[in-house]
């Protein structure tokens, strides 16, 4: 007889399971809402989602992957039109990979109106704080004066994170990298502005969010190849180190339910960047642009303190 593991105990092997899947891609998730942590509060949280970017997808045709499984077979390479494919192939997963994601965090409310935290996302470190300036700044145990269901609040948030980049554990990805020695290094900024509408006071039960977000990563790349060769019959010369920076713009809903001090928030976070040119081996240059869907489902829990109860 098969004895069934109690649900806490299935959340946690699920959750591992994702860290496990998960690469460091800086979270864009947006799961917070209008409300900031109220002052003396902490908040905990799981996030898993997944980031599906469409540079990437149209760059992973099946050619593309058997000519990566071809070439890292090879005893040397000659540049030519699959080489330069496999390049930006690469560059689209770096700049916005399809990968699980993950992150787990820890939020303080330092003062009304404003709280700040830090997550961690398996390989990318994230600093962040968020400023309310709609709605009461109560607690659940203490709503402040016009706190009720509906109440409507809003915030606008600041997050950076930092990371070496890397690509996805792929076997394409790894044929491609083994042959081009690729090696990258990021930091992202993240702008959201949040609007929210409780459900009970102080968002007691929960709430509705939505709202945009502007963000900005700045990427550092450079090729290493070792046997791939131009027509001059030379080794073709690493690409130096080379910088460049992009911007993102979108939009986001997620749904916060729970009771006090448990909540589950489901959410998507919808973008579009033109993440411009970008210098190849050789000589020769690739431009990317796309759209990226963020979904995820989140878990978090509230510890209000004595300091948040008064």
């Amino acid at each position: 007889m098969k004895t069934r593991l109690p649900l806490p105990s299935r959340l946690l092997l699920g959750a591992l399971a994702g860290l496990m899947a998960a690469s460091c891609s800086a979270p864009r998730a947006i799961v917070a809402t209008g409300k900031v942590t109220p002052q003396g509060e902490f908040r905990v949280a799981y996030n898993q989602g997944f980031n599906i970017a469409s540079a990437p997808l149209s760059k992973a045709t099946s050619a593309l992957k058997d000519a990566a499984s071809q070439a890292v077979g090879k005893d040397t390479v000659g540049y030519g039109g699959s080489v330069k494919n496999l390049q930006a192939a690469a560059l689209a997963y770096i700049l916005d990979p399809v990968q699980p994601t993950a992150d787990l965090s820890i939020r303080y409310g330092i003062v009304p109106r404003l709280d700040a935290g830090y997550k961690y996302a398996f390989g990318s470190h994230v600093f962040d704080a968020q400023y309310q300036f709609l709605g009461p700044v109560g607690s659940v145990e203490n709503p402040g004066r016009g706190a009720a269901s509906g109440t409507t609040y809003a915030s606008i948030g600041l997050q950076f994170a930092t990371q070496r980049a890397k690509l996805p554990s792929l076997p394409f990805l790894s044929d491609i990298n083994s042959l081009l020695n690729l090696r990258a290094s990021r930091n992202d900024l993240l702008i959201p502005v949040i609007f929210s509408q409780s459900f009970g006071p102080e968002e007691e039960i929960g709430a509705i969010s939505y709202g945009v977000v502007y963000a900005h990563s700045w990427v550092t790349y450079g090729f290493a190849p070792s046997k791939i060769y131009g027509s001059n019959n030379q080794v073709v010369s690493a690409l130096p180190t080379t910088s460049r920076n992009f911007s993102s713009f979108g939009g986001f809903v997620n749904l916060k339910l729970g009771y006090r001090y448990f909540y589950v928030i489901p959410a998507v976070s919808l973008f579009y960047q033109n993440y411009g040119d970008y210098a190849l081996l050789n000589g020769a240059s690739t431009s990317l642009s796309g759209l990226t869907v963020v979904p995820s489902l989140g878990f978090q829990f509230r510890i209000p303190t004595a300091a948040s109860r008064r």
